[in-house]
């Protein structure tokens, strides 16, 4: 089959996206050399290596044979495959979306080239207009430049800063009038906009700073302005253009490539400033986003120069520059776990950006900050306790969720095991001996099975033999359920003189913290509302009827001496729930030293009981449906049931101790 001509965009996405070592490893053995790979040669027989491959350069070379080329020409060489093939190949492996040219349209392609060149020109003209405006006009902005920012005069040339006149049309006038571009090209540039009432245009930057952004051969393809009084936004960017696309562009990377390098490692900084003051104060491996959330490509395309993959995220301390480092370590997170990334968090002391920490600190003492920023995930660990009290019910259960979820992602074992240590010290609160049972509950949520399998996937067949399958579920879900709490600690079982079942036992510690604990009562309630619970035995829905009638009239020190008076007359409810008034000594210093753990474990062990209700309803009613005379309700019973299942699985994980236990 023939193909179409590809568009060019499609082309230059997949070179754009394509990792030549990646590719050519698919085919050759490679090896580490310096900054390089190195492998035989697959185009002629050799012994001795001599098959290099950049990753900086995108590019391999043979010197033996002197084959050279990118990972197009390496498929089209080895495979003897067409040009066509090769790309729709890779687009397809590297998630490109394909377009096509028809044949008429090949002499609109030369235009469009033609005018991406101009384009380049136009911007380029623009830039030098700036930094003549900068030195003859904008005395304001010269000023700020130098003492606001304290930036030398060889910083502002290497980055060639310049400065937007105040007029509406100054520029629009230079480039149309003077220098003869079209109107069209400029506006396409994205340097002058056409005016909502009447006819012409008027000039995007007025009155501003600017920051040329160039791509990574140094060709201003937009541009950055800050401004000089309160109009907002205090930095605007050029609109998107052919040239420039802010998802794939990086400030300062034609600048901080080779330092990268070098350095084996890339800092991101938040701003323009930011990263022109670094580079000032010489370091150099630093580029900045563009006011967007970092995006996978920009990583991708960083990281190209640094073998170690060394990522130091250095936005703002502030709230929004806490939520752009969230917003990029999302970005980045799955590259992270799986060791592609080491993404590192560095946050400057008392908020301050880099730009302002510099000015009172030494390039010495930023790259000592560099040097100490901790691994992300310690950093997100951080970021989930912090603000939380881990002796209150709720705080600890989001801070434990989280934490889980943090380390569940994890691939290397060595690594998980360090944090799950870590993380049970955290979860401890200096309790030494509650740190094996923060562990063994890390792990047990962690190494699980996952509990939300998608049973609606096309893939996913439902059991053909529903009796003999949902049989073998439930009974081997039962036994492990039925034994899990027996087998911690057996000997209390057998010692156990009280008949009263685990979901009893559950009810009647909750009614009894929340009697004897004023300080839980308002968590207690919150909890059981979020869950949709209901005391199941009649003696504590009885009680707790009395609580919720009498809440408004009762004081914190008097609720069991008034609910003792609003319960002698039910002889029968009084002898079942006596015991819950009185609280000896011992047992209120055990449930006091675990308090939030109890409340936790006997929530989910009420949430257990009711979700093990509806696991055999809906299984009754799944063995009970004919699939192939209503498909329909035997899919829906099928996915309730699996859905109880795992539920009671997460609730099970969820448990900190054994009922019996705490008793």
């Amino acid at each position: 089959m023939q193909i179409p001509a590809l568009h060019p965009d499609t082309i230059e996405e997949v070179k754009r996206r394509v990792d030549i070592c990646e590719v050519i490893s698919d085919y050759v053995v490679l090896r580490k050399r310096g900054k390089d790979m190195i492998g035989l040669c697959p185009f002629h027989n050799e012994k001795t290596p001599s098959f290099t491959v950049s990753q900086e350069k995108q590019l391999y070379y043979c010197f033996g044979c002197l084959a050279a080329g990118n990972a197009i020409t390496f498929l089209r060489n080895l495979e003897k495959r067409s040009f066509a093939e090769v790309v729709l190949d890779l687009a397809k492996r590297y998630q490109v979306p394909v377009q096509t040219l028809e044949p008429k349209q090949k002499q609109e392609l030369q235009r469009q080239i033609s005018i991406r060149e101009q384009l380049y020109e136009v911007l380029a003209v623009t830039t030098q207009f700036y930094q003549h405006a900068l030195q003859n006009s904008g005395g304001e902005a010269l000023s700020y430049l130098k003492k606001q920012r304290q930036l030398e005069d060889t910083t502002i040339k290497q980055f060639a800063l310049g400065y937007a006149p105040q007029g509406w049309e100054t520029l629009y006038r230079y480039l149309v009038d003077t220098k003869r571009y079209p109107v069209a090209l400029v506006e396409k540039a994205g340097l002058i906009k056409p005016r909502k009432q009447g006819s012409g245009y008027y000039d995007v930057f007025r009155d501003r700073v600017m920051v040329p952004i160039r791509d990574i051969l140094g060709r201003t393809i937009a541009f950055g302005g800050r401004t000089l009084t309160d109009e907002q936004p205090k930095y605007l960017n050029s609109p998107e253009t052919e040239l420039f696309y802010k998802g794939k562009t990086l400030f300062a990377l034609d600048q901080a490539k080779n330092a990268i390098s070098q350095a084996d490692r890339v800092v991101v900084v938040e701003g323009y400033f930011d990263a022109i003051a670094l580079h000032q104060s010489g370091i150099n491996d630093v580029v900045a986003s563009l006011g967007t959330a970092l995006s996978v490509e920009q990583i991708k395309l960083v990281l190209r120069y640094c073998d170690s993959k060394q990522l130091v995220l250095n936005f703002d301390a502030d709230p929004a520059g806490m939520k752009a480092t969230q917003r990029a370590i999302g970005a980045v997170a799955d590259l992270a776990y799986k060791g592609e990334v080491q993404l590192k968090i560095l946050n400057i002391p008392d908020g301050k950006d880099a730009d302002e920490y510099l000015y009172t600190h030494s390039t010495e003492d930023y790259q000592k900050l560099l040097a100490d920023a901790p691994l992300w995930i310690d950093w997100q660990i951080k970021e989930v306790i912090k603000d939380k009290d881990l002796k209150q019910v709720t705080d600890f259960q989001q801070a434990s969720q989280k934490i889980v979820s943090l380390l569940k992602k994890i691939i290397n074992k060595d690594t998980r095991e360090y944090y799950v240590s870590y993380c049970a010290e955290i979860l401890s609160l200096g309790e030494a001996r509650l740190v094996p049972l923060r562990v063994e509950n890390l792990l047990t949520q962690i190494n699980s099975e996952s509990s939300n399998q998608n049973w609606d996937n096309s893939s996913h067949q439902y059991p053909s033999s529903p009796t003999n399958n949902r049989n073998k579920y439930n009974n081997k879900f039962q036994y492990s359920y039925e034994n899990s709490s027996r087998n911690r600690n057996t000997s209390k079982l057998v010692k156990e003189t009280n008949a009263r079942s685990l979901p009893e036992q559950a009810e009647a510690l909750l009614l009894q913290i929340y009697l004897h604990h004023s300080e839980h009562r308002q968590i207690i309630t919150n909890l059981l509302e979020e869950r949709d619970l209901q005391f199941t035995f009649s003696h504590h829905r009885f009680l707790w009827r009395k609580i919720i009638e009498s809440f408004e009239n009762i004081q914190k020190e008097d609720i069991i001496s008034t609910l003792q008076d609003k319960c002698c007359e039910y002889e029968t409810e009084m002898s079942q729930i006596s015991h819950l008034f009185h609280l000896n000594e011992k047992t209120q210093h055990e449930i006091s030293k675990y308090i939030i753990q109890v409340v936790q474990t006997a929530i989910a062990c009420m949430e257990k009981n009711l979700r093990e209700k509806r696991y055999r309803h809906y299984l009754e009613l799944w063995e009970q449906t004919d699939p192939e005379k209503e498909p329909e309700k035997y899919k829906s019973y099928c996915q309730a049931f699996y859905d109880e299942k795992n539920k009671l699985k997460e609730l099970e994980r969820q448990r900190q101790f054994s009922i019996v236990d705490l008793i």
